[in-house]
C-alpha cells in the first residue's frame, strides 16, 4: 500500500523487443509510461519540488509555473494537487490538445504561447509570469534537481535491471536533458564500457551542429538555436540546447549522436504498438529508430537498451495517428458481411420496418406534476432542462448552453436525488403526458416547451431561441455563422 500517488513513481520496467529487433542481438526498452502520469517527466516533476520545497524557494501554497510540451506539466500537476500547489503552465499552441485537456482536469491552467514563438517563447512566457507574479518558476532545462532524479532513480534501476550481464548500449533522446545527463552521470561512473547513444532530429541537428547554445547569465537559453526547424517529435528536442543537455556533452559522456528521420519515427511508434504491444509516443518511436540503427552494427549478443518516455494517448490528434480510421475498413466490412447479424447494410426485417406501438399514457401522479410545473413555472430559472445524468444527448444541450453562456436549471431524473419512490420516473410520465415525447432530454423556457436537443439546435439555426430568451431578458453569447449546433452531439453520430 502506498500513501499517495508520488510513491508510485519510477521503477518502470524494462522489456525485450521481441519482433522489431535485429536477430542475435538483444534489443530492450525501458518503458516510462508506467508512471503513474504516463512519462519519464514525473520523475523529475517531484524531484525539482522537493529539492524547491528543501531549499525554502517554494513557500507553502506559492503557485508553480512552468513551460512545458507537456509532460513535464502532466507530472507536475500530479504533484502539485497532492502538495497543494496551484499550478500554471505556458505551451506553444502546437502541441498536442490531449495535454492541455490533461493538464486541465489535473487542476493547471493552460497559457497558450504563438507557435511562431517555439519552445523560446513560452518559455520566454513563463519567466515573464513568475517575475510579475512572484510564482516559482522550476526551470526544468537547467535545474540541477532534474538530472539528480534520474541518477538516484533511472539510472539505478537500469544497473540493476542489468546487475547479471552487461548493457552495451544506452540510446536515448534529449528534452530537457535531465535523463541524459543523470544516467549518462551513473553509467559513466558504474558501466564505463555502456556506449550512450543521444538520438535528435535528421532535419533540426542542434547537437551534432557543434554550434554552441546563446545562453543569458542565469543559463537559459538566450533565443532560439540557429540550425532548429521544426519537427515531427513532440517533446524530444526543443529549439535550443538545454543547458542539461550541454554539460553532458562538455562532460564527455555521450559516445555518439544519431539523427532520425521524422517519418521513420512515426512508423516505428506505430510498430511497437501493433507488433509489440507497446504504446508510446513519438518520441519513443524515435528513440527506437536509433536503437534498431545501432542494434543492427552491434556485435551478436550486445545489449542495447532504449528510453521510451511516455505514452501514446498523448498525440491521438498528432500525425502518428492521422491513417487510423474512424469508419470500418473494406476488410472490416467484409468481416462484417460473413454473418447476417447486426450489419449495417443488411436489409431492415419486417418486424424493424413497422412502426412502434405508440406507447400507452399513463397516469400522472399529483406529486409529480406538482414537482414538474414548480420547476417549469419558476421565473428565477426560466431555462429548465430536464435531463439524465449520463445521456450524451443530454450533454450535448449542456455544452451548448454553455458555449451560449445560457444560465438553466437541470432536473437530472436519473440522479439519487429523484430516486427516492420512483419519482425520477413518474416526472417522465408527467413530461410524456405534457409533450407527447418519451425521449430524453425535455427544454422549457419561460414556461413554454421547446422541445428536445435537435429542436433546440434547429432554435439556434433559426434566430427563435435567441428571441425567446430576449423577451425574458436574457442575453446569450453571439456565435459565428459557420457555428453548427449539431457538432456537439455525440461523435458516433456524424460516422455514417
Amino acid at each position: 500500500m502506498l500513501d499517495s500517488i508520488l510513491q508510485a513513481i519510477g521503477n518502470t520496467p524494462v522489456i525485450r523487443i521481441n519482433r522489431l529487433g535485429p536477430p542475435g542481438v538483444n534489443l530492450w526498452a525501458k518503458v516510462e509510461a508506467f508512471n503513474p502520469m504516463g512519462s519519464v517527466k514525473d520523475r523529475m516533476a517531484l524531484s525539482t519540488i522537493e529539492a524547491a520545497e528543501c531549499s525554502g524557494e517554494l513557500k507553502p501554497g506559492q503557485t508553480v509555473i512552468e513551460a512545458t510540451s507537456g509532460n513535464t506539466g502532466i507530472g507536475l500537476a500530479m504533484v502539485c494537487a497532492v502538495r497543494g500547489y496551484p499550478l500554471v503552465v505556458t505551451m506553444a499552441e502546437s502541441f498536442s490538445i490531449e495535454r492541455r485537456k490533461i493538464l486541465r482536469f489535473l487542476g493547471a491552467k493552460v497559457v497558450l504561447t504563438p507557435a511562431e514563438l517555439k519552445g523560446s517563447g513560452m518559455l520566454a512566457k513563463a519567466e515573464e509570469l513568475a517575475a510579475a507574479h512572484g510564482w516559482f518558476l522550476v526551470r526544468q532545462f537547467e535545474n540541477e534537481a532534474n538530472a539528480q532524479a534520474h541518477v538516484r532513480t533511472t539510472a539505478e534501476e537500469i544497473l540493476a535491471d542489468f546487475s547479471g550481464t552487461s548493457l552495451d548500449y544506452f540510446v536515448t533522446g534529449f528534452g530537457t536533458g535531465g535523463t541524459l545527463k543523470g544516467t549518462s552521470q551513473v553509467l559513466r561512473e558504474r558501466s564505463p564500457k555502456t556506449r550512450i547513444v543521444v538520438c535528435e532530429p535528421d532535419n533540426s541537428p542542434l547537437l551534432g551542429s557543434g554550434i554552441p547554445q546563446a545562453r543569458k547569465d542565469d543559463g537559459s537559453p538566450d533565443g532560439s538555436h540557429p540550425l532548429f526547424r521544426p519537427h515531427l517529435m513532440q517533446g524530444w528536442s526543443p529549439d535550443f540546447i538545454p543547458r542539461l543537455t550541454e554539460e553532458a556533452l562538455a562532460a564527455g559522456r555521450v559516445d555518439e549522436i544519431l539523427p532520425i528521420d521524422g517519418n521513420q519515427a512515426l512508423q516505428a511508434t506505430r510498430d511497437l504498438a501493433s507488433k509489440e504491444g507497446i504504446f508510446c509516443g513519438v518520441s519513443g518511436g524515435a528513440t527506437l529508430v536509433g536503437a534498431l540503427s545501432v542494434a543492427r552494427r552491434a556485435p551478436q549478443g550486445a545489449n542495447v537498451l532504449c528510453m521510451l518516455p511516455d505514452t501514446g494517448e498523448r498525440y491521438l490528434s498528432t500525425p502518428v495517428f492521422e491513417d487510423v480510421p474512424v469508419e470500418m475498413t473494406d476488410e472490416e466490412l467484409e468481416i462484417s458481411r460473413s454473418t447476417a447479424f447486426a450489419r449495417f447494410d443488411a436489409p431492415k426485417t419486417a418486424a424493424m420496418k413497422a412502426p412502434a406501438a405508440k406507447p400507452a399514457l399513463l397516469e400522472v401522479d399529483p406529486e409529480a406534476e406538482r414537482v414538474a410545473r414548480a420547476a417549469i413555472d419558476d421565473t428565477e430559472h426560466p431555462v429548465v432542462l430536464f435531463a439524465l445524468e449520463w445521456c450524451e444527448f443530454c450533454w450535448s444541450v449542456r455544452k451548448l448552453f454553455s458555449k451560449l453562456d445560457v444560465p438553466y436549471r437541470s432536473l437530472d431524473l436519473d440522479a439519487v436525488a429523484f430516486q427516492e419512490d420512483g419519482l425520477g420516473g413518474r416526472l417522465r410520465v408527467f413530461l410524456h403526458r405534457d409533450t407527447g415525447a418519451t425521449t430524453m432530454p425535455q427544454i422549457y423556457i419561460g414556461g413554454e416547451h421547446l422541445g428536445g436537443a435537435t429542436d433546440l439546435f434547429e432554435a439556434v439555426r433559426s434566430g427563435a431561441l435567441s428571441e425567446r430568451l430576449e423577451a425574458l431578458g436574457i442575453a446569450m453569447v453571439t456565435v459565428g455563422e459557420d457555428f453548427e449546433p449539431a457538432s456537439l452531439l455525440p461523435g458516433w453520430l456524424h460516422q455514417r
